[in-house]
């Protein structure tokens, strides 16, 4: 017997397959494949599969049975752990559902204005954050109190207006009050308290008295015509001629950087490129439109109006995020305001209603586009080992940035192509193509830095209070999913025509799916099975509510049962009460992934038609309806229930279901149940309600009325089928072009473009006039074929995305045409 590999976390796998060599990832997919029949169980729920005597691969899973960590898949071979045969085990074994994990906080509006990024992913752990981003001016006036960074922009020309004109390249650091003037190339340091003149190449200490303040240290060091230097207390104003940046205490405004706190009250102007980024306590301007011989720059924190009138370049300083609001340039004739005036600028919040990206955000997204482009030109036959650790590094990058949506697009491509590839029992090429459109949507869109909270997806579902509440069962669902999940799921509807439901799956698969219908209900202590709920109700104290409508189980949450009642009376009754074209019609737009809610419509039995029930409305001019199997597993009820009721023709039913939006006029029913007041319908128990589970409860012969009270006249039998307006349209050629992309990946559509059957294959749609469908299918078709080369033979243009976005939008509009057929099915009239 063979033993069954534990699942593996994307990110476990795709860091094993980075780790190889380019030689060992060529014989990668040949080794997967001979992994299944080596494995066998070891000590304390070991998997152990041995490739040789000196090469074997030990899996050690964790508590929730499955490996989670580098550690837990151990090789004994010289190469591990960058061996082949790690690798190998690893790709063998099923994937593991992403662990549940909080979202990452928001980025602040400063951050998401300026598009700071935000910590990268190393190795599965999150770097700490990066420290905010200080506000960003909003004008040339507004005051700065903080480190900041200003516009690259140059200004409009000026005059200039200056006292202190600097004609060489100078920058000052420190608080200063009183006018500075650089013109020389003189170091200057230290405390000035007197006019202290350096003009020569002679130094110069002490201290003296002047009658212009100065009270911070001023410092002008750098290369000097005449190199000088003044040290100690000076209270006048302190020149130095020469050209030299200054590293004290001071103020000079115009183009260039500040870094450092220089308070200032003095007037102080540059012709040339300067900036104060500082706090400044004085005006502080910087005009005229020659550009000065050097650069100069003033640090410190500005806590003054700065006004700017000729053309001054600001760089930005490296790891500053870029200004999110234009600047506005003030004119040289207004006057300044006094600094203790000046309030900061409040910074400009998003809208409550619009989510932003951060920058962490849009990497994931555009890293998982490429991935994505990369596995769709490849298709199934080269989607091997290789283009799925791809996928799920992109995925998992994807998972710590906050984008579970994306995530789990790419997981679903990740399952579809491993179950293609292995040929597997119910893998359906469309559905992979629908998984692959999916993906390539939410990740070209993520990219573009589309904010909506539907794309991101929610990392957790939070329950909020939801009070005291009383519901009523409407039917019970099984739950089955690929993999491994089980369980069922208990519609709910409350007296207000809210829906909700309240769901139990758990590993355990098909056996779990039919043995929890009639599991205890988990919620505040009731004493109800789902086969009693779905037939009772529930009043229920301190609920909490899921946005889906999903009843959680808290602590606090208290549960009392009620009778329950018929869908003949209060809201329940109102789903049968409308035609079902019309509610499908004021349906509103299901987000997608959401599953639409329940229609409920009285039908009469046509016949079957192959695996599908044909019904009719009960209403004049109503369409004929498909009832499909929601659950077409042999082991549950579903099949055999709608093959039993379509022995039957002419039966009044009630029916309750989900539409399917996939199919034109489908139906996929969960229960049904008597039409009040009709003779020829179904018989069924008392303690049943009216209503049976097409999922748990089997009907027999007992269940039906005899056939002598039949209609006089029912439908014949085989059944007509009826025009099927998505099975006649031409559009099936778009889906085939579509599906051999993913099937045979880029190549296979290039051949399919090279013949002459392309001309004659969109013929059809054109004359249909589907001339969109054609020119995007042609379009794909001759994306795929081009493969441009250089003098030499090499591909000038590798890249697939070009080929991607050619495909996501031939997907893109035939999704829409056929929701659009499928939506007028609803509402077609019978051949008369």
């Amino acid at each position: 017997m063979t033993t069954a590999l534990p699942p593996v976390a994307p990110e476990v796998l795709a860091e094993a397959v980075e780790q190889l060599s380019a030689r060992l990832l060529k014989k990668l997919d040949a080794a997967t494949a001979s992994c299944g029949a080596l494995a066998s169980g070891g000590a304390d729920g070991e998997v152990v599969l041995a490739f040789g005597e000196d090469a074997v691969v030990t899996l050690r899973p964790g508590p929730d049975g499955a490996v989670t960590e580098p550690g837990q898949a151990v090789c004994t071979c010289l190469l591990a752990p960058r061996c082949l045969h790690r690798a190998a085990a690893l790709g063998a074994a099923p994937l593991a559902d992403p662990a549940p994990y909080e979202a990452p906080a928001a980025a602040s509006p400063q951050e998401a204005q300026a598009g700071a990024p935000a910590p990268a992913p190393d190795a599965g752990r999150p770097h700490p954050p990066a420290p905010p981003a200080g506000p960003e001016p909003a004008h040339a006036q507004i005051p700065m109190t903080g480190p900041d960074t200003a516009d690259t922009r140059p200004s409009p020309p000026g005059a200039a207006t200056g006292r202190a004109p600097a004609t060489g390249p100078a920058s000052a650091t420190g608080p200063a009050i009183g006018p500075v003037s650089a013109t020389g190339s003189a170091p200057a340091t230290g405390s000035a308290t007197g006019p202290v003149s350096a003009t020569g190449s002679a130094p110069a200490t002490g201290s003296a008295t002047g009658s212009a303040p100065a009270t911070g240290p001023a410092s002008a060091t750098g290369p000097a015509t005449g190199p000088a230097s003044a040290t100690g207390p000076a209270t006048g104003p302190v020149s130095a001629a020469g050209s030299a940046p200054a590293t004290g205490p001071a103020s000079v405004t115009g183009s260039a950087p500040a870094t450092g706190p220089a308070p200032a009250t003095g007037l102080a102007s540059a012709t040339g490129p300067a900036s104060a980024t500082g706090p400044a306590i004085g005006p502080v301007s910087a005009t005229g439109s020659a550009p000065a011989t050097g650069p100069a720059s003033a640090t410190g924190p500005a806590t003054g109006p700065v006004s700017v009138v000729g053309p001054v370049p600001v760089p930005v300083p490296d790891g500053a995020p870029p200004a999110s609001q234009p600047v506005q340039w003030s004119q040289p004739s207004q006057p300044a305001q006094p600094a203790q005036s000046a309030q900061p600028a409040a910074p400009s919040q998003p809208p409550p209603s619009q989510a932003t990206l951060t920058a962490a955000q849009c990497r994931a997204a555009a890293g998982l586009w490429r991935a994505a482009a990369d596995a769709l030109a490849a298709g199934v036959t080269a989607g091997g080992a290789v283009v799925q650790a791809e996928l799920l590094r992109a995925a998992h990058t994807a998972r710590l940035a906050g984008l579970p949506r994306a995530e789990a697009a790419a997981l679903r491509v990740v399952r579809g192509l491993r179950a293609a590839r292995g040929q597997q029992s119910g893998q359906r090429l469309g559905a992979l193509t629908e998984a692959f459109r999916e993906l390539l949507r939410t990740a070209a869109l993520l990219a573009a830095g589309r904010a909506d909270p539907a794309l991101a997806g929610t990392a957790r579902r939070a329950y909020a209070p939801g009070g005291s509440l009383q519901v009523y069962g409407l039917c019970r669902e099984p739950v089955l999913s690929a993999t491994g999940y089980g369980g069922v799921v208990t519609h709910l509807l409350a007296p207000d025509g809210a829906a909700y439901s309240l769901s139990d799956v758990r590993p355990g698969g098909l056996a779990r799916a039919r043995g929890a219908g009639s599991a205890s209900v988990a919620l505040g202590g009731a004493v109800l099975d789902h086969a009693g709920l779905a037939r009772g109700g529930l009043r229920i104290v301190g609920a909490t509510v899921s946005p889906e409508g999903r009843l959680g189980a808290g602590r606090g949450v208290k549960a009392t049962p009620l009778r329950g009642i018929p869908w003949t009376e209060g809201a329940a009754a109102a789903l049968f009460a409308r035609p079902a074209a019309e509610a499908v019609a004021d349906r509103p737009a299901d987000p997608d992934g959401a599953e639409p809610a329940l229609l409920g419509c009285e039908v009469a039995v046509v016949g079957a038609a192959g695996e599908h029930l044909l019904v009719r409305e009960l209403r004049p001019g109503a369409p004929l309806l498909r009832l499909r199997p929601a659950h077409p597993h042999p082991e549950l009820a579903h099949t055999a229930n709608l093959r039993r009721l379509g022995s039957y023709p002419g039966l009044h039913l009630r029916v309750l279901g989900r539409p399917d939006l996939d199919r034109a006029a489908t139906l996929s029913p969960l229960a049904v149940g008597p039409v009040p007041g009709a003779e020829y319908t179904l018989r069924l128990p008392e303690e049943w309600l009216g209503r049976a589970d097409l999922g748990y409860d089997r009907l027999q012969g007992v269940h039906f009325p005899p056939r002598a009270t039949a209609d006089p006249d029912p439908a014949p039998e085989p059944a007509p089928a009826g025009p099927d307006p998505l099975a006649d349209s031409p559009l099936w050629r778009v889906r085939r072009l579509l599906e051999t992309g993913v099937a045979g990946g880029r190549r296979a559509v290039a051949e399919a473009a090279r013949g002459a059957e392309p001309l004659a294959a969109y013929g059809p749609l054109r004359r249909a006039g589907l001339t969109g469908a054609a020119d995007l299918a042609a379009a794909l078709a001759a994306e795929a074929d081009r493969r441009p080369r250089d003098a030499f033979g090499r591909l000038a243009d590798p890249s697939a995305e070009g080929y991607a976005h050619a495909w996501l939008s031939a997907a893109t509009h035939l999704a829409a045409a056929e929701r659009s057929l499928v939506s007028a099915s609803w509402a077609a009239a019978p051949p008369s």
